[in-house]
This record gives C-alpha cells, structure tokens and sequence, in this order.
C-alpha cells in the first residue's frame, strides 16, 4: 500500500503515487470489485481447508492474459492482503511471481469467509488499483464480536495509540504513537520505504483504503518515531478498521483498531480514547 513519501491520499501514493488509486483521495474505497479497468483477479482456488497454506494466483490483463509487468510500489510489485469477513485474521504479504504471472504466498487461515486484495500498477495503466476476491476456508467456524473502539492497541511490550479522528468525505491527521514498556521508540526500522504502513477496511462490506504516513526515511525531515502520522480520507461515514505495519527490532509487528467516523463540526483538535485496549500481532 503507498507512496510514503507523500500519501495525504488514502490510496497509495507512496506505492507509486497512488492517488489514481481506488480509494485513495477519499474518492472510493477499492477492493470492492474482483475486475477493474479491465484486470481481473484470479485465483487457483476459492476453497482452502484451514491452516498454513500456499495461496497461488493471476492478475488477468484486458488481453486476456496474465500480466507480468507492474511498476513498484513500495518496493513492491504487488501488495497482498488477507482478512477474514469479520475483519479478524489481517495480514500484508508480499507474494513472489514466476515468470508466467503466477503469484504465489503463504497464509495463516482460519475457518470462515476471507476476502484477499490484490495492491497493483500495472505496466501500461495510470495508476494503481486495489482487487478483491472472496475465498472460504472449511472448518468450524468461529466469528468474533468486532473489537470495541479504544485509542491503543498493545502487542506484546508494545502499545500503539491513535490519535485523530477519521472523518466522512475529508483529509484528516491520524497519529499513531508507538511506545515499548512505556517508553517512547525513537528508532523504528524502514518497512517498505515508510515507518508504517496503515490499511483501512469499512466495516460491513470490506471497502479498502490504503492511507499512507508523512513524509519518509531519509527525507532529512521524518523522525523514526515515536510518532507516525498519516492522511486519510473516509468515503463514507461508518466504521473501520485500522491496521498499522511497524517494524523495530527487526520484527514487522501489526496493532490493530476499530474508529468510527466523527463529524468534522464535532471535531476539535485530538479525538479522546478510553483506556480499553486491542491486540495486534507480530510477523514471525
């Protein structure tokens, strides 16, 4: 997801200048849609039985065949996220392509209905895009309630606050600020040519939006932390959920948070949090 360097679009700018990104700039959200502009994503199979397991698929060109070029972004040709429906389950991978266009990566899936994304610029189109395609995982399935809006999210020894608020159909300043054992990390790591990344699903139908962070490493301006802050655009009023990539120590972690939409009018300055708190998870 993302041009860092300057993403006040919720689309990935810093991915390659994502504002023609579905999505980005508030305009709409993307994923919603399995074709866009005539790419379509395919996927070997829609049918996983729960595990650890090899997902492989295509991104289908309006030839009719798979592509095999895309422009990077963040470092990356192709951004793949996986969530289930109920938005538990999130995780941003990065897949490796063969020489045919097949993709193919590894996913922790649990029983249930998950919805995968596929992050791209194709060579030859103007901008990036975001796909979407469901896929079921068999097994017994067990959907969690969504996690209650609070202002930190802790992972281990680390607690990751958010304030700001999200606001319908207007830029906004979200700061997240990323502490370990109560103290203040000054020295995130570069992840993906930003100190965080920050994807956005609407809660109910898993509209996407990938919002990018100020700045960028090495700008002689952007300090490693303890704050990341980022521009973003809600399409709609609504609920959403947030998920931060960070990396310290060499371990890529993910706090997550649920944020409802706020009135700009009822909004000044940072929105409170309550002490309630919501886990992430790290990248092993």
């Amino acid at each position: 997801m993302n041009n860092h360097a300057d993403h006040s679009q919720t689309g990935h700018e810093g991915h390659h200048g994502h504002g023609a990104h579905g999505g980005h700039g508030g305009a709409r959200p993307g994923g919603l849609s399995v074709s866009e502009h005539g790419y379509t994503l395919e996927l070997d199979s829609t049918l996983f039985t729960a595990g650890v397991r090899q997902i492989g698929f295509r991104v289908i060109g309006p030839d009719g065949a798979a592509v095999t070029e895309f422009l990077p972004e963040h470092e990356k040709e192709l951004h793949f996220i996986a969530v289930r429906r109920d938005t538990s389950g999130f995780q941003h991978v990065h897949p490796v392509r063969d020489e045919k266009g097949t993709w193919s990566t590894e996913l922790a899936l649990e029983a249930g209905d998950w919805r995968f994304f596929a992050d791209i610029h194709p060579a030859g189109h103007d901008g990036t895009m975001t796909l979407g395609i469901d896929a079921a995982v068999t097994g017994p399935y067990d959907p969690r309630p969504l996690p209650e809006a609070t202002g930190i999210a802790r992972i281990d020894e680390y607690a990751v606050t958010l304030d700001g608020a999200l606001l319908p159909g207007e830029a906004s300043e979200l700061t997240l600020t990323v502490s370990r054992n109560g103290r203040p990390v000054t020295d995130l790591q570069p992840y993906l040519a930003a100190y965080g990344h920050l994807v956005a699903l609407r809660v109910g139908d898993l509209g996407y939006l990938h919002v990018h962070p100020d700045g960028a490493p090495g700008d002689g301006v952007t300090a490693p932390g303890p704050e990341i802050s980022f521009m973003a655009v809600a399409p709609t009023a609504g609920t959403y959920r947030l998920y931060l990539d960070f990396q310290h120590d060499g371990v890529v972690r993910t706090a997550e948070f649920t944020v409802h939409t706020t009135e700009a009018k009822a909004h000044q300055g940072h929105a409170h949090h309550a002490p309630s708190e919501h886990g992430g998870h790290a990248h092993h």
